[in-house]
């Protein structure tokens, strides 16, 4: 089973877009939690993507509680800039999904309160808010891929 990023509520088609053509990369299933603050056909969006739109494996959702029920039972880690863990703090497996808010404010409150155990952050200094959302999600993802030694994935 792979790996999942869900975004909830994403708001810079370019981001959303660099990390579908991750998603492509690495096999893991990409989420998109509505209200998106693009339309699906934007150009930036298609453009970070490139040609590699039809090796993502796309889902779309009005609400969180959707993925939530569709994946009962997997692990749910929230990246937040306010969660004390590391994201290299967790041991992953197969399944594990990695939830990213929106650019401009994070995660909501009350997703981070529902998952206390599983809040995870990238560290920085203090001179800037967040890290790309993109990057994170791509921090993470190969993070999960490597402690996994990269299963599915073939050295070029």
């Amino acid at each position: 089973m792979p790996f999942h990023i869900v975004l909830v509520e994403p708001e810079i088609p370019a981001n959303t877009g660099n990390i579908a053509r991750t998603c492509a990369a690495t096999g893991t299933h990409l989420h998109l939690v509505r209200p998106l603050g693009f339309r699906t056909d934007d150009a930036t969006l298609k453009r970070a993507g490139l040609d590699y739109w039809y090796a993502v494996n796309l889902t779309y959702y009005d609400s969180f509680e959707e993925v939530k029920e569709r994946f009962q039972g997997h692990r749910f880690f929230m990246a937040s800039t306010r969660a004390t863990h590391r994201y290299s703090d967790f041991e992953y497996k197969d399944g594990d999904l990695f939830v990213f808010g929106k650019e401009t404010k994070g995660l909501p409150q009350q997703l981070l309160d529902d998952h206390p155990d599983t809040l995870i952050r990238m560290p920085m200094t203090d001179k800037v808010r967040s890290l790309n959302l993109a990057n994170s999600a791509a921090i993470v993802v190969y993070e999960a891929l490597r402690q996994n030694d990269f299963p599915g994935l073939f050295d070029k």
